[in-house]
């Protein structure tokens, strides 16, 4: 399915709505939101998976092997499971529902996501989001940097019948611990059945991702699975039809257009193209104990 615009019947106060590529990554399908062939960055967010749900298991675990990034900050949360996060700062971090994995790549950093064997022999059902935010031209060559924040350290706002997670920024006067580096909001909304939300006009760009039940938007129904990009200084109220999970995503436009090529990003074609050849030269820094790598694609 191509994406689509307010063309083709979309509700009010929607611009787009971008339906995602599915990628298959060995273990489980990611359905891939950003970037699109329409629209590449919403405020900082530069690229955006869905992962799962998926059942692993011995023989299908999850194994995503070292491999590089620059210019970046991933921002990995999980609605269920758990993944195994190790870094070439020597970070061994596991990631359970609800907590945050905030990886700042800055001029480069190396990292693993795996499945902890043990727990596969039970079978794990990982079901999550990963979500790259570009960094501002002045940060893109900071240091590397890892931080945890455990789920209990994440506001939860009440707005009638609405419980909203504040995953990154900020959002009704409450502002959460996970510091990004340009004005943004990453909220996780449960929104039961008849419910309503209005979704406010604080940051110019934003978009709504509904992950699972139908919502009513300007009185047209619209059913999860794809990005809805809102028009700018627009709030809009959803209705929940059926109980309902959204991620909101949004901020500040960018300080300028963003290259991407695989785990890379940057303002500079040649930064990218440098670190192509750094990967391929070993000049990366390792992950301790993990000797084993993704090679550059083709």
């Amino acid at each position: 399915m191509s994406d689509r615009n307010s063309d083709y019947g979309l509700p009010s106060g929607i611009e787009m709505a971008i339906a995602p590529r599915t990628s298959d990554i060995g273990s489980f399908e990611v359905q891939r939101l950003l970037p699109s062939r329409r629209r590449r960055m919403v405020g900082p967010f530069i690229f955006a998976d869905r992962m799962g749900p998926a059942e692993l298991g011995p023989e299908n675990p999850m194994e995503v092997r070292p491999h590089p990034h620059i210019g970046l900050s991933t921002v990995t949360y999980l609605f269920d499971g758990e993944i195994v996060h190790r870094d070439s700062l020597g970070v061994e971090q596991r990631i359970a529902p609800g907590a945050v994995n905030l990886m700042t790549a800055g001029r480069g950093i190396v990292h693993s996501e795996r499945s902890d064997p043990l727990k596969l022999e039970d079978g794990i059902r990982v079901f999550g989001m990963q979500i790259w935010m570009a960094l501002p031209h002045e940060l893109e060559e900071t240091n590397p940097a890892f931080i945890h924040h455990g789920a209990d350290t994440l506001p939860a706002i009440w707005d009638g019948g609405a419980e909203i997670r504040l995953v990154a920024g900020a959002f009704r006067g409450v502002t959460s611990p996970v510091e990004t580096a340009t004005g943004t909001i990453y909220a996780d909304i449960a929104l039961p059945r008849e419910n309503n939300i209005t979704i406010p006009a604080d940051y110019e760009e934003r978009a709504l991702y509904p992950v699972h039940g139908s919502v009513e938007i300007s009185g047209t129904v619209v059913s999860p699975g794809e990005l809805l990009v809102l028009e700018r200084r627009r709030e809009i109220t959803v209705r929940a039809v059926q109980d309902a999970r959204l991620i909101l995503l949004g901020g500040d436009p960018m300080d300028g257009p963003r290259h991407i090529w695989w785990n890379f990003v940057s303002s500079s074609k040649e930064r990218i193209e440098q670190a192509k050849e750094d990967w391929k030269s070993g000049r990366f820094p390792v992950v301790p104990n993990d000797p084993d790598f993704i090679p550059l694609p083709d």
